[in-house]
């Protein structure tokens, strides 16, 4: 058993994975100029040319991110992101917080109640894990970091 002031690092770990498959995903749309994720619903042609952005730029700004989060992520357990102070992580972790609650939910109700533009149901438990893995790295955070 793991002690009570230990901090559980597999759920940052997980989640970075899927951030970094993340990345990888919007990076092969990228490099085809296409919008959307492979596996997701389809854009349709006239989605992407009304599109405010060129679509291989969209797709490579979309990247970064998944990068980004999957870094800030591992730094929640890391002795060098634990050198960060912990109000601007806190911050960050806000800042997440709305992208992860949005996109996993927005994938969740779409794929189990159909609101939306048709994610499958694989994508909806994965954005119930998402946020769930997210909660769980950011609880723990919390809880290693704060004031003794």
């Amino acid at each position: 058993m793991a002690a009570p002031d230990r901090q559980r690092r597999w759920p940052a770990f997980a989640l970075a994975a899927v951030f970094l498959a993340y990345a990888v995903g919007k990076a092969a749309f990228a490099m085809q100029a296409r919008l959307g994720f492979p596996g997701g619903p389809p854009v349709s042609d006239a989605e992407t040319r009304d599109y405010f952005l060129n679509p291989a730029l969209a797709q490579w700004f979309a990247t970064a991110t998944g990068v980004l989060a999957a870094v800030l992520t591992l730094a929640t357990v890391t002795a060098t992101g634990r050198r960060v102070p912990r109000p601007l992580m806190l911050l960050v972790l806000a800042g997440m917080a709305v992208a992860v609650l949005g996109g996993g939910g927005i994938m969740a109700l779409d794929a189990f109640i159909g609101l939306g533009v048709g994610w499958n149901a694989y994508y909806g438990v994965l954005g119930i894990a998402m946020v769930a893995l997210f909660a769980e790295t950011t609880r723990s955070y919390l809880k290693v970091t704060r004031a003794v």
